[in-house]
């Protein structure tokens, strides 16, 4: 095995980056100023001034006024696009959108507003997430005159939990491209991540009868628990059993009035796995496939409990807790 050499420079730069980051506020909404907009010459902006360097010595010791003239026109030229340059980002208003819960190992996309309160539009705007992973994943665009755009950039969570927004980045080169104008922002929300859901989970465990039921408990093929019956004309399509008809061309009902003995609870310690993130990823797609059947679930975790329910709210109440566990 090859050793990893160590580079100092790369160390000292990512350390100087935390400690720099560390001091910058934590906002959802920051405007621009001269206090948190930098600016430095890219690398043709570098060229231009050793052209311009060039070209001065050879106009002095040749004494050539064309040669003064060009020299001091690219220098009036390069002078103005640094100063337009640094007001495209100056002033601008960026507002981050809450964002929204994801799943583990799927990309988080984050919206940011842009808003523009001046009477000329502003040009070539990109914005990234400042990280080593994501900083070539730049998303631009133009904002109008006294109006707002919106701008989505994306980063991949891998582990469940409630993660920080990472720093974003915003930066311009407009108009010639020889300054690079940009800013740091450490927004202040966090998102949300739910357990990666297990790709093939087994079927549903059955029903737990209900205090004081003496039905004895009986799960049926396709996962769900006692309480089917023949379609009957006038049956809502939510008590239909979708699955078992499309294995048998059947139509089967839930009988409510046998269901009601049962109550379907989602055990962590009946996750069927030894290790505690393989039975949150079963449990999650448990709590997605109860989700879709229709079927009120409830959820048992170490120390928490949550009733049984069915419905968008009580789905995302579940993630929420398997996402803390």
């Amino acid at each position: 095995m090859v050793a990893a050499v160590f580079n100092p420079f790369g160390y000292a730069r990512q350390r100087f980056r935390q400690w720099w980051q560390a001091r910058l506020p934590l906002v959802d909404t920051m405007t621009l100023t001269q206090r948190n907009v930098y600016i430095l010459p890219t690398r043709p902006g570098f060229m231009l001034m050793l052209t311009l360097l060039v070209l001065l010595v050879a106009s002095i010791n040749y004494q050539l006024n064309l040669g003064y003239l060009l020299t001091f026109l690219l220098a009036g030229s390069a002078v103005v696009g640094m100063h337009v340059c640094h007001a495209t980002l100056r002033g601008l208003t960026l507002i981050l959108t809450p964002p929204e819960a994801q799943f583990a190992g799927a990309s988080a996309t984050l919206s940011i507003v842009l808003a523009n309160e001046r009477k000329s539009a502003r040009h070539g705007i990109g914005l990234a997430v400042l990280d080593a992973t994501h900083e070539d994943h730049w998303a631009w665009t133009d904002v109008p005159a006294q109006g707002s755009c919106t701008v989505q950039v994306a980063f991949k969570p891998e582990r469940r939990g409630l993660h920080p927004v990472p720093p974003l980045t915003a930066e311009t080169r407009f108009p010639l491209g020889t300054f690079r104008v940009w800013t740091v922002w450490r927004p202040a929300s966090q998102v949300l991540v739910y357990p990666r859901p297990e790709p093939y989970p087994p079927p549903l465990p059955p029903g737990e009868p209900r205090a004081g039921g003496a039905a004895a408990m009986r799960a049926q093929n396709s996962g769900e628990f006692e309480g089917v019956r023949a379609y009957r004309r006038g049956d809502p399509l939510k008590l239909v059993v979708w699955k078992k008809a499309a294995k048998s061309d059947e139509l089967v009902s839930r009988d409510t009035m046998q269901s009601q003995r049962y109550e379907l609870w989602l055990d962590y310690q009946q996750a069927g796995h030894a290790d505690r993130e393989p039975r949150l990823s079963r449990l999650a797609a448990w709590v997605l496939q109860a989700d879709k059947l229709g079927q009120d679930y409830g959820l048992r975790l170490p120390g928490h409990e949550i009733a049984p329910g069915s419905g968008e709210a009580h789905k995302r109440r579940c993630l929420e807790a398997l996402a803390v566990c």
